[in-house]
């Protein structure tokens, strides 16, 4: 069997920041981290009591370092898939970090250039079949005998999460398939690659919108629709934050027939609110990227806004939910902007 190569990912941040970066990294599916803070250090030095007669010059530098959180990553399509959702981690915070209280929030790969990863890691995916429809397969791939009578779903995700391999992503599409039908209109809150929508329209799905708070998740998304030949007036994709940009909520609309969310926990939960005003009534809310540990949390949060739990699954310590909307809610975003317009 192959040796596993694995990756340091040096997140660059400051010490009010530590905790929470490291809850969300755990919610990302990564259990351990290493933690160098030098207001730690410092403190170390000042203590009073403190008793010694020679510290080594490399411990000294430590007390004016930058606060730095370690994880290690594999190198094959998982870790990539990593990779790209801590990306969309830090973007997230950035934009949170309005008193700038969190550091510079960067991340440096050591051992492989972080634009070497999407290319090394390729050869670990291959194509594979998901649910009873999909078969997906990278663009560098061709299709096996597992393809036949199945809808090809061709995927690049580059540097943007979703290569359909993660656990997460495979049960989204699993819980998806049954209900899509040609009338669909399906909102992909969090698209990365842009795989759900991509599946979505191409089991049928009429109209779809998709966001992300990265703009390189946008392109590549916008790149993959392409590939899979979908119509460019069937679908949207645009780049923002839901949960505070009141455009875009607008712009989104409502009265949608499916969501699909495939983020992390905490993200989840502070759109919960906006569940309600973008589907229609008995409209299907899918939710994915959530540990068990924190299912339970999650489900509490989304279920006060409305809505009824159909179906869960769990597959290697993540969960992925089908709820339906089934009372209608006051919410902010209750525009009748078309979804699909440009």
């Amino acid at each position: 069997m192959r040796d596993m190569n694995w990756t340091q990912v040096d997140i660059y941040t400051a010490t009010p920041a530590i905790d929470l970066i490291s809850v969300k990294l755990q919610d990302l599916g990564i259990r351990g981290c290493m933690v160098q803070d030098a207001q730690d250090f410092q403190e170390f030095l000042e203590q009073k009591d403190g008793k010694w007669d020679y510290l080594e010059d490399g411990l000294m530098e430590l007390a004016s370092s930058e606060t730095c959180i370690t994880v290690y990553l594999p190198e094959d399509a998982q870790g990539a898939e990593m990779l790209a959702a801590v990306r969309a981690m830090l973007e997230q915070l950035k934009q949170e970090d309005t008193e700038k209280a969190y550091g510079r929030l960067e991340m440096t790969c050591t051992g492989i250039h972080e634009e070497d990863w999407a290319n090394n890691w390729k050869q670990y995916f291959k194509p594979f079949p998901v649910g009873k429809k999909l078969y997906i397969k990278p663009t560098w791939e061709e299709p096996t005998e597992a393809a036949e009578g199945r809808t090809i779903l061709e995927i690049d995700p580059a540097s943007s999460f979703g290569t359909g391999q993660h656990h997460t992503t495979r049960l989204c599409l699993e819980l998806m398939e049954s209900e899509i039908n040609h009338e669909t209109r399906l909102l992909d809150l969090g698209c990365g690659s842009g795989i759900l929508f991509i599946g979505g329209m191409l089991l049928g799905a009429k109209q779809a919108y998709g966001v992300d708070i990265e703009e390189n998740a946008v392109r590549i998304a916008r790149e993959n629709a392409a590939v899979n030949r979908l119509h460019e007036e069937a679908y949207t994709v645009e780049c923002g934050n839901v949960i505070t940009d009141e455009g875009l909520t607008e712009r989104i609309g409502t009265g949608y027939d499916m969501i699909t969310a495939n983020i992390v926990a905490d993200v989840i939960k502070g759109m919960a609110h906006l569940f309600p005003g973008f589907l229609r009534d008995h409209g299907t809310l899918i939710l994915s990227g959530i540990i068990t540990e924190r299912e339970d949390e999650v489900l509490e949060t989304v279920t006060a806004y409305g809505f009824m739990v159909l179906e869960k699954r769990e597959d290697a310590g993540w969960c992925a939910v089908k709820l339906q909307k089934v009372s209608s809610a006051k919410t902010p975003c209750a525009s009748s902007y078309p979804a699909g317009s440009k």
